[in-house]
């Protein structure tokens, strides 16, 4: 036998079950640059009496823009990307190779559940599965590309990666079947509508929806280049923001971040509370900018975002900025009996783990809880920053106090709304206390971020 036609005849089988998905994987990489591992490894499935070719996924480690990723791209035309034990562990093999090395990660998943057959074992290779990535978060960035529909089990790793993509038109996750889902709730909906990008707009799952592959790469980059090169020169130190002087609001803060570096997460989730990596000054940082013209009020889901995005910025060392125009927790039923206050208080411990800079700009609100996390000197910020016409209060309004006091029959509503008029609101009371470092002229914001950022980057 000629062991080396053999090899070029299984090599070809390989490949040619697995066109589809290197294809893409070729579409994200640098050019030559994948080499595969575990290629040979092929399982039995004894329900179908056929062989899963490579365990029906792919995995190796290639470049991306000259620096190294590990691969795993579960093949669709191998069992419907079924998920079998063979499967995971190959995965996690992959992984732990990750983990060895401190390399970043790139997921394509496409499948349509487990592999039929494969009962409790497949339980066990999903557990070894996700506690590995379990493990690898806030070590090692994972990035995920939901790269079809995606059901089952294996929906998990969206929750533990950092970074999920949903490619518009293509992907859908659920971890049940989308039709038991839509049965389940007595609606006639498809399968886009209740896994894809916009049908989990409340589910924090969907870091960026793309239209191809290329944006997938170009977003992977630019969160890599921030994450791996902490100072950039940049030549935008002085840069005025002319237009914060008329109107201070969230689209007008983006020129804080230097021209193109800005990356905002999670867009369609809680669009109010908006999260970017970007740099500024040439400084990669992670920033908040609270959206909303009368401020932001808190609620489960609002927090949630914040949480996961100072985790973020606490696992890879970032400084944390936050303008802020927020008021305080949502004064109905719904958010009174939710999470709310659990999330507050998960929050509050994140972000006392932050050790990079932590700095507050109040630029429109900051009101009762809005201050207290947001803003308060004794939460921890390095520096707190006020603008000219901020308002720093108790409470938004002398109205919202009466109601707030309103079972004191002695209260003086004159003096109440004397206390509570928008020229007790002003920032140089709460300056004048120590708690705000300074109140500054919007337009030289930037200014004051790249001084502050520069003394305080370690």
């Amino acid at each position: 036998m000629d062991k080396l036609r053999l090899l070029q005849a299984r090599k070809q089988k390989i490949l040619s079950v697995g066109k589809e998905i290197r294809k893409d994987i070729d579409s994200l990489i640098d050019k030559d640059s994948f080499v595969e591992l575990s290629s040979f490894s092929f399982s039995k499935n004894d329900f179908y009496g056929e062989e899963a070719e490579g365990e029906g996924v792919v995995t190796g480690f290639a470049t991306v823009g000259d620096y190294p990723f590990y691969i795993v791209a579960q093949n669709s035309a191998v069992f419907s990307g079924g998920v079998s034990k063979a499967n995971c562990e190959k995965i996690a093999k992959c992984l732990n190779q990750a983990e060895k090395t401190a390399t970043p990660v790139i997921y394509f998943l496409s499948s349509l559940g487990v592999q039929v057959g494969e009962g409790v074992n497949v339980l066990e290779g999903l557990a070894s599965l996700i506690l590995k990535a379990s493990q690898l978060k806030g070590t090692v960035p994972q990035y995920l590309v939901i790269d079809g529909e995606v059901y089952g089990q294996i929906a998990v790793l969206a929750g533990l990666c950092d970074f999920t993509f949903f490619i518009d038109k293509k992907s859908v996750l659920a971890a049940n079947s989308p039709l038991v889902i839509a049965a389940q709730s007595g609606k006639n909906i498809g399968k886009s509508e209740v896994g894809g990008a916009a049908g989990l707009n409340r589910a924090n799952i969907a870091s960026f929806t793309v239209k191809n592959l290329d944006e997938v790469k170009d977003i992977i980059l630019k969160i890599n280049g921030l994450l791996t090169v902490a100072v950039d020169e940049s030549d935008e130190l002085n840069t005025l923001i002319a237009g914060l002087d008329k109107k201070a609001d969230a689209a007008t803060l983006l020129k804080v971040f230097d021209n193109g570096s800005a990356i905002e997460v999670g867009a369609s989730y809680v669009p109010q509370v908006k999260c970017y990596l970007a740099r500024i000054g040439g400084i990669a940082s992670a920033t908040v900018i609270f959206d909303g013209e009368n401020g932001v009020e808190l609620n489960a889901l609002t927090v949630r975002k914040l949480k996961d995005f100072a985790e973020f910025a606490c696992c890879y060392n970032l400084p944390y900025i936050t303008f802020v125009n927020t008021l305080g927790i949502t004064a109905d039923l719904e958010a009174h009996n939710s999470l709310v206050l659990k999330e507050i208080g998960e929050y509050v411990s994140i972000l006392d783990c932050i050790d990079a800079a932590k700095i507050s700009v109040i630029y429109g609100k900051a009101i009762g809880l809005g201050y207290t996390v947001f803003a308060a000197k004794n939460m921890g910020y390095d520096y707190s920053y006020a603008f000219a016409n901020a308002k720093i209060a108790l409470f938004d309004e002398a109205k919202g106090a009466e109601i707030e006091f309103s079972a004191d029959k002695n209260i003086d509503k004159e003096k109440l709304a004397e206390r509570y008029a928008e020229e007790n609101s002003d920032p140089i009371n709460a300056a004048k206390g120590g708690y705000i470092d300074n109140i500054i002229q919007p337009s030289f914001v930037k200014q004051y971020l790249v001084a502050s950022l520069q003394m305080l980057i370690k």
